[in-house]
């Protein structure tokens, strides 16, 4: 007899894999659309074009029944009707945005890991309460969250989780893909 917890691991397997295919099939569909269309010349303009379609291929795999989605692919489409080429610039301030905020937080741990300055410690009776400072770096986090899940600008803080665990989910099961290719890639190179 299988329990409630072993069935609903199996479904969860079954969804991964599912979704696995799906992903596969319509990345693979979309670079074939791509490189049909486009003269590549540039190893950057060819990375930026597997990042677009694997993207959209991720989305898309979803059917849209997540905002994060429909957010992904309407960025996509916007980029496409546009005269510059897809994500000329969306990879370069993706990076920027990504170092600024590595080098955010790692100002906050030096803080936390330093402690406090001597004048702080001086006075101790001007502490602030644990529970504001909680409140405020649960705000802060849930600011960056908005701005790394794809359309999080526009939701509130409940969708938001729940839209970043199903993110996170697609996001591994596309480089569960993208693995295995590079590990098939290797092994028929041999």
């Amino acid at each position: 007899m299988m329990t409630c917890s072993t069935s609903h691991r199996l479904k969860m397997r079954a969804d991964k894999s599912l979704l696995r295919q799906k992903f596969l099939k319509k990345w693979v569909k979309l670079l074939q659309l791509y490189t049909s269309s486009e003269k590549l010349a540039t190893v950057i303009e060819r990375k930026k074009l597997i990042e677009l379609s694997a993207d959209v291929a991720l989305a898309s795999a979803r059917g849209g029944t997540t905002r994060w989605s429909r957010a992904l692919i309407a960025s996509a489409f916007k980029d496409s009707h546009d005269k510059t080429p897809c994500c000329a610039n969306g990879g370069e301030r993706t990076l920027h945005e990504s170092i600024t905020r590595k080098i955010t937080s790692k100002k906050v741990l030096q803080r936390i890991r330093g402690g406090a300055s001597k004048e702080a410690q001086a006075s101790s009776s001007n502490r602030i309460p644990a529970s504001s400072i909680a409140k405020r770096l649960v705000k802060k986090r849930t600011k960056l969250l908005k701005k790394i899940v794809p359309g999080g600008e526009s939701m509130d803080n409940v969708s938001l989780i729940s839209e970043t665990l199903d993110y996170i989910i697609s996001l591994r099961a596309q480089i569960d893909v993208m693995r295995s290719l590079v590990y098939l890639s290797g092994h028929l190179d041999a």
